[in-house]
């Protein structure tokens, strides 16, 4: 059965804000190497910071991941078609994740989670959403939505909001709201 469009423009939107971060219209380690100055920018770190080493290897390590998985041509990027089709197999068995998807879920919420206190709030949400262009306001409309009205979201939360995202063909689910958007 093929991808509802619902779905596919929640892919779509990923693909486009998140990871083809240089607009090429493929996901490569380019894309990443972007990802990871604007993180460190956001949050300050600096280029030979511990943090900023960790977040590098961690970056790379969900790249090469994504690259191993998806990138069936062997061509060193990851076209919408490969991105949509890998998502796609993810949302039939969720449960059989990949490292590097379990990996990147845990990383999107500690980036999220500035403070380190085990939840998201709707400011920390804001701030990195809106570092990817998206809007302020649109991005606390989404937290909202996402979090049910509450004022945080922990990470066992947000691992169920991943799921629905990738999953669900519902537009009314909270996790279609993980990525900043408030409408599809």
């Amino acid at each position: 059965m093929p991808i509802s469009e619902f779905r596919k423009k929640k892919l779509l939107y990923v693909f486009h804000v998140f990871f083809d971060v240089n607009q090429s219209g493929t996901i490569d380690r380019k894309d990443f190497e972007i990802a990871i100055d604007k993180i460190c920018t956001l949050r300050g770190w600096e280029k030979n910071s511990e943090t900023y080493t960790k977040t590098f290897q961690a970056m790379l390590e969900v790249w090469e991941g994504l690259k191993q998985r998806a990138d069936s041509n062997k061509d060193g990027q990851v076209s919408v078609e490969e991105w949509a089709l890998m998502w796609d197999d993810y949302s039939k068995n969720p449960d059989s994740a990949l490292e590097w998807q379990n990996q990147y879920r845990r990383f999107m919420f500690e980036l999220e989670d500035a403070s380190g206190d085990g939840c998201i709030d709707k400011d920390e949400y804001s701030s990195v959403c809106t570092c990817y262009g998206l809007e302020a306001q649109e991005c606390r409309e989404a937290f909202d939505k996402m979090s049910g009205g509450k004022d945080s979201v922990s990470y066992d939360e947000f691992k169920v909001l991943w799921e629905q995202f990738f999953k669900s063909e519902d537009p009314s689910e909270p996790g279609n709201y993980i990525f900043g958007k408030a409408n599809f």
